[in-house]
């Protein structure tokens, strides 16, 4: 099949979508790419704000013929559109018909759940890679664990992960979060292992998976840590990637087990950030949520330039053997983490599938639904090392 362009930026209109078409135009690339959306003006005008006269291409999520128009001419698509279950479903259908490779930024594991059990096969037969959650959810968690086991050469029993961050909140994130609590998602929700293949996981390591946390000193990085709210759902990708490694006989560890906190300073902190937590989720999940929406920002609203400029994300990673030794790794970057790293992490993702094909784990015919370290792994890695993302350890 033949395809006349590289990358298609879809939702090209959106906060997070317009951040990517500003990192693809700083870069300067000879890669081919182009933008995708449903409103011809909007389009026009984020093209006219960065100054570029990339092809624009329209097509409705709902509309299946304008989607294999995209797909059938993209060799990638990178998709910013959510909430990706009323939006994208239809778009990885495509992607898979016509052989195009996808990334994405969802947090809704639920969906991508879905998506493994309609599509992984076909995918994995195609060589075609679906790669969900390339932001802030999930490659810190996913890509740092994945460093952090493979750099130490031996056997991993266990890595837990210590997330501290500073950022805004888009609207359209805030929608994704206020759709997600009108579903009833049941397990979903709460299966520690929703993403991985079936019998792929031990009674011991389901035991040591839970997603409650308590507040504990961490005396390995000198810190205290608490419940992280993303945590449900970095850690299903995490586990799927020990899972999809392990089929190809590059597992961490046997019984390999991974769990999530954030990082703080202090005790007070820890119980400070666990209070609001809880009236975060509260809120959610209650009626509560119809009050608090009104004062918080609309889809394609985000983070003022000074609030993305200004934001920062670390990770600690305290990696255990099965010798028993302890090791620190850590991954970091500077940028507001949910829009302007999250921006530039997806964006070097879908690159990664063009420039570095021929490197990726598993060899070019690989494929399936697949996490950003078992699809994407060390040639990622080097990317976004010359991208600014730090890499670091053992400390």
């Amino acid at each position: 099949m033949q395809k006349d362009i590289d990358i298609i930026i879809y939702g090209a209109t959106g906060f997070t979508g317009k951040l990517c078409v500003k990192y693809f135009q700083s870069l300067n690339t000879t890669v081919n790419w182009a933008m995708a959306g449903r409103n011809l003006i909007k389009l026009e005008k984020v093209a006219k704000e960065n100054q570029t006269n990339v092809e624009i291409i329209i097509a409705d999520s709902d509309d299946e013929k304008a989607l294999d128009n995209l797909t059938s001419r993209a060799r990638v698509i990178l998709s910013t559109t959510g909430p990706f279950h009323r939006y994208g479903s239809k778009l990885v259908a495509s992607c898979i018909k016509n052989h195009s490779h996808y990334v994405d930024i969802t947090g809704e594991n639920f969906w991508v759940k879905g998506l493994i059990e309609k599509h992984h096969k076909e995918a994995s037969a195609k060589g075609i890679r679906i790669v969900p959650s390339c932001g802030f959810d999930s490659i810190p968690s996913d890509l740092g664990t994945f460093f952090a086991a493979k750099a130490l050469s031996q056997p991993i029993k266990r890595i837990e992960s210590f997330h501290s961050y500073q950022g805004g909140a888009s609207g359209g994130t805030l929608e994704t979060m206020f759709s997600m609590g009108e579903l009833d998602l049941g397990d979903d929700l709460t299966d520690p292992f929703l993403l991985n293949p079936e019998d792929s996981y031990s009674n011991k390591q389901k035991q040591l998976s839970s997603d409650r946390v308590g507040i504990a000193k961490k005396p390995e990085i000198n810190a205290w840590s608490g419940p992280f709210i993303m945590a449900t759902a970095n850690t299903r990708v995490v586990r799927r990637t020990e899972a999809l490694l392990a089929l190809r006989q590059e597992s961490y560890g046997a019984d390999f087990t991974y769990q999530e906190h954030a990082f703080h300073k202090s005790w007070f902190s820890a119980v400070k950030s666990l209070v609001l937590t809880g009236l975060s989720v509260l809120v959610l999940l209650s009626p509560l949520k119809r009050l608090v929406k009104p004062f918080l920002p609309k889809p394609g609203e985000g983070p003022s330039e000074s609030v993305q400029e200004n934001g920062w994300f670390d990770c600690k990673y305290i990696v255990e053997t099965e010798e028993g030794t302890k090791k620190v790794f850590n991954m970091s970057g500077k940028g507001d983490p949910g829009y302007k790293v999250t921006s530039k992490l997806v964006s070097e993702c879908a690159l990664c599938l063009i420039e570095d094909l021929e490197r990726l784990p598993g060899g070019p015919e690989y494929g399936g639904v697949l996490t950003s370290a078992a699809g994407l792994g060390s040639p990622l890695i080097t990317r976004l090392k010359k991208a600014g993302i730090s890499f670091l350890g053992p400390l």
